[in-house]
């Protein structure tokens, strides 16, 4: 082998592609490779490098035999020999004394199996993030196995893909990845890369042109504005498996679920997913709620759009931590029993040149046809949702968060926009479907193809639309035509109610029915009753400010919208800040106004929703028939005149809880109500109490149900209804 020996001769033209990183192929030229020789049994074997400004190349061979190598143009070197397969490393000189070696990227086997590659083509990767990537693993070569990074992205239209990285000084040429076919999926393994390196790929367009980009699939990112993915390897042991255990087993519908919506940056600014643990459990369970839900963690450029427009789909937000300390506060929060939401945005995605946007240099993830595409409310792209390679890159990306991350439910943001064709369009701006309607039929199919994958692969957990409109069927099963959602935020509810109460007690009379009106449909899906950050922002002010009155009357509305809320069918979400009555809207650029905590008044209010909490979880009659008619009873829906709604929950027993609610600014004395038992009826939550900031009008603990026929039930009560408040009542026995 000491005699130079180039081995098969190369084209110039392909050396050429070689050397700059533009061929799509580069494992068919670099490496090693075997080759006949006429007349000669023996094996043999070529190994070419690049080694561009080199003054000599040498491959060193996994027996310690040495290749020399022959430099054969444009950087690329060569040599030849009688040997078979084996690993090998590229050592080089250069003329100012430096000596490299290093491993071949060259010399490895495709990480991704024809399996794989089958699903990514028909769009069918349930675990696409196991795939596509960067993932720090083994991978073999001739002479064994060998720690690397495995990179792989999708990008169909480009004719050349390379990893750059502050591993190769971001010069890709060295790393150019080899196109796995018709999947359009371009690989390469890089052996000895640690977790913790920067990068991205640097695609050339159909045009020719060099275009840089963040990994779709990233694990994690640079903290922003810097725009780089991160080899990432996750470490974390979770600790959860008595709480993944039992939800599986648990039916969420039939369950309690009061959930504290929260920002995670303006909860407690400057702190991160493993500083903020122990100040949220105490909290919470201080409030009583089971679930918290939290405002997008997916990795997003601009703090501004709270999470919502985002650019890295499989990172969890560098700006608290690694990925590893999120799994930290989900481990933690599930250890306090406490549930945890997170906020998903398949709806769109924002314009970032570095991002997804016209990702290989042609629209990929987004509609190409702008009538489709984008999302003029938002300035941002629309997901391709009838291209299945993009639906797989969605389906995958909502069971990533929850297995891997152990999320119990995802709160799918802006379903409505994905829904309608027409949505925030004029006539013109858009494109009927095939049967000339306006319904999103793609987007749609993606929708129940995600539910019911999620409900499939994790019982147990929910996924709930924010879902404006009347669609009917969103929580409805998929095999049944429905969206396949658990939940359905009730936005109606919300609208409604915010209006009554914001009227002067004087006039609510005359706006009675806003009120009422939900119990019209309220069984017609699953709801959420949310009052989430979207109603406490831009202009709308805090919750407490929306009431009318003093700063008194405002409280005492407060605490009976909230107990009214609380009874009603469906599971309840509220934002933080509003449980102690916070006075100033909210910004994410600042934290809550906490010293209010310090003032008695508001740190009843806040004790008053954690008394609201606990007497929700311990009453079934609650929560376990929130989406049957069984469960539920009017008492008094028309007396608008006293500004007074009253009705019974029933739980699986029978057993019931009177929920009666006064919204009139005086009390009502003797007021009489039909109930469907005599005996003492125990007074178990009063909103009015002293104890709450209240007025301390009640009726001494409980009410005597008598034998008096009224409204059509065989027995009543004569009731003490304090001002603005809520009361309920079960029966002692």
């Amino acid at each position: 082998m000491a005699d130079l020996d180039p081995g098969p001769v190369v084209a110039r033209d392909v050396l050429a592609a070689v050397a700059e990183g533009r061929h799509s192929d580069p494992h068919s030229v670099l490496g090693m490779h075997g080759f006949p020789v006429p007349g000669d049994h023996a094996t043999h074997s070529v190994v070419r490098a690049r080694r561009p400004l080199a003054d000599t190349v040498e491959a060193i061979l996994d027996d310690g035999t040495v290749l020399p190598l022959q430099h054969v143009g444009h950087g690329i070197w060569s040599g030849a020999g009688a040997f078979g397969p084996t690993g090998h490393r590229i050592r080089a000189t250069y003329s100012d004394g430096g000596d490299w070696i290093a491993d071949d990227p060259y010399r490895f086997a495709p990480t991704l199996g024809e399996l794989d590659l089958h699903l990514i083509i028909e769009g069918r990767h349930e675990e696409l993030w196991r795939v596509l990537g960067a993932h720090h693993r083994e991978a073999w070569g001739a002479g064994g196995a060998v720690r690397g990074t495995a990179f792989a992205v999708w990008a169909p239209r480009a004719t050349a893909v390379r990893v750059i990285g502050d591993f190769n000084r971001w010069d890709g040429a060295s790393h150019a990845m080899r196109s796995m076919g018709s999947s359009g999926v371009w690989e390469l393994f890089v052996p000895d890369l640690a977790p913790g390196a920067n990068y991205k790929y640097e695609i050339r367009t159909q045009h020719g042109d060099w275009v840089q980009r963040a990994d779709p699939m990233a694990a994690y990112a640079e903290v922003a504005p810097a725009t780089a993915s991160v080899v990432y390897e996750s470490t974390y042991d979770w600790q959860d498996g008595e709480w993944m255990s039992r939800r599986a087993h648990t039916d969420p519908h039939a369950s309690p679920m009061s959930i504290y919506e929260l920002h995670l940056g303006s909860w407690r600014p400057g702190k991160g997913y493993r500083d903020i643990a122990d100040e949220l459990i105490e909290y919470v369970q201080w409030l009583g709620y089971t679930h918290v839900e939290l405002l997008p963690l997916a990795e997003h450029p601009f703090g501004g759009s709270w999470g919502y427009q985002v650019t890295g789909y499989y990172a969890a937000t560098s700006r608290f931590g690694e990925p590893d300390d999120l799994r930290y506060l989900i481990d933690r929060l599930h250890g306090a029993g406490i549930g945890v939401l997170m906020d998903w945005v398949p709806g769109h995605f924002p314009k970032d040149e570095w991002a997804l946007a016209r990702f290989d240099g042609e629209a990929l993830y987004e509609h190409p046809d702008p009538r489709l595409g984008e999302q003029k409310d938002w300035g941002t792209y629309v997901f391709d949702y009838g291209n299945p390679r993009v639906r797989n890159f969605l389906v995958a990306n909502a069971l990533f968060w929850l297995e891997e991350f152990h999320v119990d439910g995802l709160r799918v943001d802006a379903v409505a926009s994905m829904l309608y064709l027409d949505y925030s369009r004029e006539p013109g701006e858009w494109v009927p479907n095939i049967h000339g309607g306006r319904e999103h039929l793609e987007a749609i199919s993606f929708l129940q193809e995600t539910t019911a994958t999620a409900y499939k692969r994790n019982p147990g957990i929910v996924v709930v639309a924010e879902e404006s409109t009347s669609w009917a069927g969103v929580t409805a099963p998929t095999s049944s035509g429905g969206l396949g959602f658990g939940y359905k935020w009730n936005m109606g509810w919300m609208h409604d109610t915010l209006q009554y109460i914001q009227h002067d007690p004087m006039y609510r009379s005359y706006h009675h029915h806003e009120l009422t009106f939900s119990f019209l449909y309220t069984f017609s899906e699953h709801f959420i009753l949310p009052i989430s950050h979207d109603e406490v922002v831009h202009g709308k002010g805090s919750l407490l400010r929306k009431m009318p009155g003093d700063h008194w009357q405002q409280r005492a509305n407060l605490r009976a919208y909230l107990a009214f809320m609380w009874a009603h069918p469906g599971k309840q979400l509220l934002f933080m800040g509003q449980e102690f009555g916070q006075l100033s809207e909210w910004s994410e650029q600042r934290g809550l106004d906490w010293w209010m905590l310090d003032q008695p008044t508001h740190h009843q209010l806040a004790e008053f929703v954690g008394a609201l909490n606990r007497r929700y979880r311990e009453t079934a009659a609650l929560w376990q028939l929130d989406d049957d008619s069984a469960g539920f009873e009017w008492v008094e829906g028309g007396g608008s005149a006293d500004n007074v709604i009253a009705f019974l929950r029933y739980d699986r027993e029978r057993r019931p809880l009177l929920c009666v609610v006064n919204f009139a600014g005086r009390p009502h004395e003797q007021y009489r109500l039909g109930l469907p038992s005599t005996g003492r009826w125990a007074e178990v939550l009063n909103s009015d109490a002293t104890e709450f900031g209240g007025s301390g009008v009640g009726n001494l603990g409980a009410v005597e149900a008598v034998a008096e026929p009224w409204a059509g039930r065989p027995a009543s009560a004569s009731f003490t209804l304090p001002p603005l408040a809520a009361v309920w009542f079960r029966p002692e026995d």
